[in-house]
C-alpha cells in the first residue's frame, strides 16, 4: 500500500486528529538533490577524475533538504547495468529519503502535542 492510498483510507475513515499528510511531508521538503556514486568520487578529488568504475554509476543518491535545513538521504542501487535507468533510480531514491522523513516529522508532532498538554 503506497502513501496515497493510506491517506485515502485514513480520510474514508474520518481520522481527523492532528497527523502528518502525504502534502505536509512534501511541503517539508525545500530542496531535492541527486548524484550517482561516480559523480561523488569525481567531485571529491579532482584528482579522481581519470578513475571510473562503472559500477559506481548505478548507484544513485537523493538528497532532501527540509525547511529547517536538516537532510535526509535516500539511495537505490541497481545490480544489473542492462536495468540501470537513472529516472527510475531517482524516483527509488527519493523514496527511500522521503520514508526517512515521515518519523523525523511524526516525533515533531508529538513533541508539539506533549507541550500544548
Amino acid at each position: 500500500m503506497n502513501d496515497k492510498a493510506i491517506e485515502q483510507e485514513i480520510q474514508a475513515k474520518g481520522l481527523t486528529a492532528p497527523r502528518i499528510t502525504p502534502a505536509d511531508l512534501q511541503a517539508n521538503i525545500k530542496g531535492c538533490h541527486y548524484f550517482t556514486a561516480q559523480d561523488g568520487v569525481h567531485g571529491s578529488d579532482p584528482h579522481l577524475a581519470q578513475y571510473t568504475d562503472k559500477s559506481l554509476d548505478l548507484l544513485t543518491f537523493c538528497v532532501l533538504v527540509l525547511r529547517n535545513g536538516f537532510t535526509v538521504t535516500g539511495e537505490s542501487a541497481c545490480a544489473s547495468p542492462e536495468n540501470f535507468d537513472a529516472e527510475v533510480g531517482r524516483k527509488i531514491a527519493r523514496q527511500n529519503a522521503e520514508q526517512k522523513v515521515w518519523p523525523l516529522m511524526g516525533y515533531a508532532l508529538k513533541q508539539q502535542l506533549h507541550e500544548a498538554k
